[in-house]
């Protein structure tokens, strides 16, 4: 399995080669890939680029459920990996609607945040958009605007956590 290659913008496409499907959010480096996965190359280390993430999400009032140390986690069994950390964060206000519309997009909520250093040494921050949780779970245009709203927010949080101090 080949991992694709960052682009310019230091975006890299979740899987398979960047297509006419790939998005791209104007002005930040945002893109995603037809699978809903957001990846934007952090010019911060690892533990800073995570520490910098929940910051803005904590500023935001948003509740952080749980940070995994995947690395942690391999070492304790024996194993190495890279840097890799997940972030679980939510608002109720949020994410409710779309679990009232329908309970099994709870599988996908609250949000995650995976941080990870890649072979290179290059530090990425990946993110599911919420619009495309929606459209996984065949949510309608009753959703859109809730799900318009947390990707804007995540997009804002996001862009926040990796600019330069």
């Amino acid at each position: 399995m080949s991992i694709p290659k960052a682009d310019d913008a230091g975006v890299r496409p979740s899987s398979g080669p960047v297509t006419a499907a790939f998005l791209a959010w104007i002005g930040g480096g945002f893109a995603m890939a037809a699978d809903g996965l957001t990846t934007v190359e952090s010019p911060f280390g690892p533990k800073e680029t995570m520490d910098r993430f929940e910051a803005q999400i904590m500023a935001k009032g948003m509740s952080v459920f749980a940070r995994i140390d995947h690395a942690a986690g391999a070492a304790a069994g024996g194993l190495l990996l890279r840097p890799t950390e997940l972030l679980i964060f939510g608002s109720a206000r949020a994410g409710t609607p779309l679990m009232q519309a329908d309970q099994a997009v709870g599988i996908d909520l609250p949000l995650k945040a995976l941080v990870y250093e890649d072979a290179a040494g290059k530090v990425w921050l990946a993110t599911n958009d919420p619009r495309w949780i929606a459209r996984r779970h065949g949510l309608g245009a009753a959703t859109a605007p809730n799900a318009d709203a947390m990707a804007a927010g995540l997009e804002g949080l996001v862009k926040n956590a990796l600019k330069s101090p």
